[in-house]
């Protein structure tokens, strides 16, 4: 985890036509809400917005809001993000304010490491079914990614939620009977000799032809 700080206006103009104007000129409309108090609109600068995600590979950084102008600030993590499909741009953000001393749910992604000998050496497929995995711990304890070495795994091996080692502070908050990976045979499709000489005779046959009769309409009649 790491904390970004960045500098955001209080918004005075709401809605859609306040939000398209904010947009043009390269600022991003928000909210701040939770902690027991209000939620306040602001806006921020979209380029810098997106320099600090980048900087944290998107992994639940947490910010400090500092309200232009004031001594204000507050420490928020991204709640809501909305794209554009087509630009792909940020429309609007919602920011959740978290107490450093009180813990916060987070989802974090998983990352395996290594590859099943059931891949290597005995042809096995790896089916990588949950990528993700909901944590608790304090918002300075959230980590950027969990490991999972999958290296012994050999076909018909699977691990669990329970299966993934977590950094002090940090618990669970998921089903931990959850597949994560599993390694399976490679699914080959087997046709018995008879069902061949189906599929072969079916396939000489001739094509049979369907004619359409005339109507009553085709033949001019009401």
């Amino acid at each position: 985890m790491s904390e970004m700080t960045i500098e955001v206006h209080r918004r005075e103009a709401t809605g859609k036509n306040a939000n398209r104007r904010l947009r043009a000129e390269g600022l991003v409309p928000a909210v701040v809400y939770g902690a027991g108090k209000e939620t306040v609109p602001i806006q921020l600068d979209r380029k810098t917005l997106i320099e600090l995600m980048r900087a944290t590979e998107g992994h639940n950084p947490v910010f400090l809001l500092k309200l232009s102008g004031t001594k204000q600030s507050r420490h928020a993590m991204i709640r809501e993000m909305q794209v554009d499909p087509v630009s792909r741009k940020v429309k609007h953000v919602d920011f959740l304010r978290v107490l450093m001393t009180e813990n916060v749910k987070a989802s974090v992604h998983i990352e395996l490491v290594g590859v099943p000998t059931g891949v290597k050496d005995e042809g096995g497929v790896l089916d990588f079914i949950t990528r993700e995995v909901e944590v608790e711990c304090l918002p300075d304890k959230i980590p950027a990614i969990l490991e999972l070495d999958v290296t012994a795994l050999k076909v018909g091996d699977h691990l669990e939620v329970s299966n993934l080692v977590l950094p002090d502070g940090v618990a669970l908050h998921d089903d931990l009977e959850k597949v994560v990976v599993s390694v399976t045979h490679a699914r080959v499709e087997e046709v018995d000799e008879e069902e061949e000489d189906d599929l072969l005779e079916a396939e000489s046959a001739e094509p049979e032809v369907i004619g359409r009769g005339k109507s009553e309409e085709d033949e001019g009649g009401e």
